[in-house]
């Protein structure tokens, strides 16, 4: 079947065909990983996950590659503002890299939870300074770069089609420049391959380069790193909407100035995630977490219904009145569920003609641009046909879970067993009660995940956190 997706690039829905037959080459942007990964970024994540899903399920192979900024990334696209790693180190009294790795974990910690497949390849920026290194001299030699105030930046009047993405209007961009700008900038919109001269005191995360000891720009590190894995032209680039007129325009320029051919062949953004304030946004101070949620009570995977209730191409609203709706939807779902293996305990090995109609109808949905809604509104339907049998109901569900990722097919079908929790365990459960008392979520998280290893997991709820173990 047809996967048809909306390319930003274009702003039409195209129809998908890969560069190599059967493989899919995907480069999705990952955490700058100075701080917990905020619902707004999960959101993301999550509808990256169904294409990636819907990809395999047409029968892809997906090499899918996303970076972990762990360099430090300014508080601000256009190269302005803080660096955000080291002040978070600064508050939390800790290294960069012990900052880096710890929220690193804590972001695979909360992908695995909403059941996001991991990447093929997570690829830190630290680990491809050189990489970086040698990109930005490939643009040097063609010309594209000049170097002022200690820092080397990448020349956007040496590519005429800059902007492209984000339909800029490249005459405007003089007349439209900020008043507070970087004086070193022939042109407003230039941007830091590489700076020499650290803006901050005593940094520490510098390295050796042709121009001096410095650390390589933010943009630098995505085209560096999604060349040496997928080479110079890939299928798909995947981000948030906010990428697009900053960071994605500035990968394409310094991409294409270097290698003089088209990078990506389909950009795919998602929407924000909007509460009453607007955007979602780590700047704000206040910020919703996945361990927040739990702590609300929330399961990872009423999160992720929610996501899926809404297109990835529309603004999702936020409000714990939508959660709650989500909630109860994935509850009822999984009452249905159990109510048929009830009487059926296993899908049917082979599918009827009305099963395949529905799966037909399901399938093409998420080909049509990844069109969720329309994908959960068959998932309902099929429930509710009183013709079919619970065996082809299952073995429908499952199908449809392959691409959904909610885990329908872990769900029990009956009640789970009484039993007598270790004091070992029960300790630890205790321990997480009292740090959660003293907003400690990190602590608590950490908890969480040594008790779910030992074999039981915890459910937060209105009435108290509920202790299953697992089967």
């Amino acid at each position: 079947m047809d996967l048809s997706l909306y390319n930003t690039m274009t702003r039409t829905i195209e129809p998908f065909v890969p560069l190599k037959n059967g493989v899919v080459g995907m480069y999705c942007c990952g955490p700058t990983v100075y701080n917990y990964a905020h619902i707004g970024n999960l959101k993301t994540y999550v509808f990256e996950d169904v294409l990636r899903r819907t990809l395999e399920y047409d029968g892809y192979t997906v090499n899918h590659v996303m970076n972990i900024t762990d360099v430090g990334h300014l508080t601000d696209d256009g190269d302005d503002g803080e660096d955000k790693m080291v002040k978070s180190a600064k508050e939390k009294g800790l290294s960069v890299y012990e900052i880096a790795q710890m929220y690193t974990d804590a972001f695979f910690e909360d992908i695995d939870a909403l059941h996001i497949k991991r990447p093929s390849i997570a690829c830190k920026a630290t680990d491809h300074i050189q990489d970086m290194i040698d990109l930005i001299k490939r643009l040097e030699a063609k010309g594209h770069t000049y170097r002022a105030g200690g820092n080397v930046y990448f020349s956007i009047d040496t590519f005429p089609r800059y902007g492209a993405l984000a339909r800029l209007n490249l005459e405007e961009l003089q007349s439209g420049a900020r008043i507070d700008i970087d004086l070193n900038k022939k042109n407003p919109k230039d941007f830091v391959l590489w700076f020499t001269q650290s803006k901050f005191e005593n940094q520490v995360m510098v390295w050796d380069s042709p121009w001096g000891k410095g650390y390589p720009g933010w943009h630098i590190e995505c085209s560096a790193m999604s060349m040496k894995y997928l080479g110079d032209t890939f299928d798909i680039h995947c981000g948030g909407i906010d990428h697009v007129p900053v960071h994605h325009t500035n990968e394409i320029a310094q991409s294409e100035a270097a290698t003089g051919k088209k990078w990506v062949n389909y950009w795919v953004h998602g929407e924000f995630l909007i509460n009453e304030t607007g955007k979602m946004s780590k700047s704000k101070g206040e910020f919703l977490t996945l361990s927040r949620l739990r702590e609300k009570g929330y399961d990872p995977m009423d999160f992720r219904y929610f996501c899926l209730g809404g297109h990835y191409r529309s603004q999702l609203v936020f409000s714990w009145q939508s959660m709650d709706s989500a909630k109860n939807a994935r509850k009822n779902l999984i009452k249905q569920i159990q109510s048929i293996k009830k009487i059926t305990s296993e899908p049917a090995q082979k599918l009827s003609d009305a099963a395949l109609s529905y799966q037909k109808s399901f399938v093409e949905h998420l080909n049509n641009d990844l069109h969720t809604p329309r994908g959960l509104a068959v998932l309902w339907t099929l429930l509710k046909d009183e013709t079919l049998p619970g065996d082809q109901k299952l073995a429908s569900l499952y199908e449809f879970d392959k691409i959904l990722g909610l885990g329908l097919t872990d769900i029990a079908s009956e009640s789970v067993q009484e039993f007598v929790l270790p004091k070992e365990i029960q300790d630890l459960v205790d321990e997480r009660a009292k740090a959660k008392r003293a907003k400690n979520y990190h602590r608590a998280d950490e908890l969480r995940v040594i008790v779910e290893k030992s074999g039981y997991t915890l459910k937060d709820t209105a009435d108290g956190t509920v202790i299953t173990k697992i089967m």
